[in-house]
């Protein structure tokens, strides 16, 4: 779960809700079914018309997995580094089909990692597998983040349709000028659309497609740390060699040791 963004997100709510409490006592004129109509149904509407509804309803699902999905932590790109210097003990000892045990386990967590490994146990050379594994996580990458891309989409597309409805509630308000005592709150009216749509987009399209774009962006390095291991374990590298050459992926702070694995 991740609680940054839940936080930031009740944050921005309650700033929201404390500014409107701290300037008025009038909360009502702050809800509007037909502006919120008028701005979400206008925005998925226009997606729907822009992409298939495939990508469309894949990645309205991602508001909700950006809370609950597993990231990738830094400790986790360090314990990739030691398990590939494991396997390349093993493979020193026992022969690549030594590690075909654990392609079996990897095919249920980590089907990019088993595909590598499966290259590696069928003798393909380190460059072929190096080829072979970064066409697949730029191919990957491009497909996963169609849905941030569709996202920031929606959020350069709802305040558009906030300003769209105000100017049909002004619409409204210029055709009954005759009645002045009705203008003042009709206006507000008409101006709480377009703040719907700077929320939405503000709040919750663009930030979640930022945050997705971001964790694509960190799987990718992981990858691409985990397919360079995997390459020089189909070369027969050393394990040190191939603990030098994945931690100059890393930041320093958190450069795998191989002098303190427990063997």
């Amino acid at each position: 779960m991740s609680i940054g963004t839940i936080l930031g997100f009740i944050i921005g709510i309650g700033l929201f809700i404390g500014a409107i409490a701290v300037a008025t006592d009038d909360f009502l004129v702050f809800l509007n079914l037909p502006s919120l109509v008028m701005v979400v149904g206008g925005t998925l509407a226009s997606s729907f018309i822009s992409y298939e509804a495939r990508y469309v309803l894949l990645s309205l699902k991602m508001i909700y997995r950006i809370v609950f999905a597993p990231q990738v932590s830094r400790n986790l790109l360090k314990s990739e580094v030691g398990r590939v210097i494991r396997w390349g003990y093993t493979v020193q000892k026992s022969g690549l089909p030594a590690l075909e045990a654990e392609a079996s386990k990897l095919k249920r967590t980590d089907r990019f990692m088993a595909f590598g490994v499966d290259m590696v146990i069928s003798g393909y050379t380190g460059e072929e597998v190096r080829d072979i594994l970064n066409t697949t996580i730029e191919t990957s990458f491009g497909r996963n983040t169609v849905q941030a891309n569709i996202l920031k989409t929606m959020g350069a597309i709802s305040p558009a349709f906030g300003m769209i409805g105000t100017l049909v509630g002004l619409v409204i308000m210029l055709g009954n000028l005759s009645d002045p005592e009705n203008l003042g709150p009709a206006l507000a009216v008409a101006l709480v659309t377009t703040l719907y749509g700077v929320l939405f987009a503000r709040l919750l399209f663009i930030p979640v497609a930022t945050k997705i774009q971001q964790r694509e962006e960190i799987v990718r390095f992981r990858n691409y740390l985990v397919a360079e291991g995997l390459s020089l374990l189909a070369e027969r590298r050393s394990p040190r060699y191939i603990q030098d050459k994945m931690n100059s992926f890393l930041d320093p702070a958190i450069h795998f040791n191989i002098d303190k694995m427990k063997k």
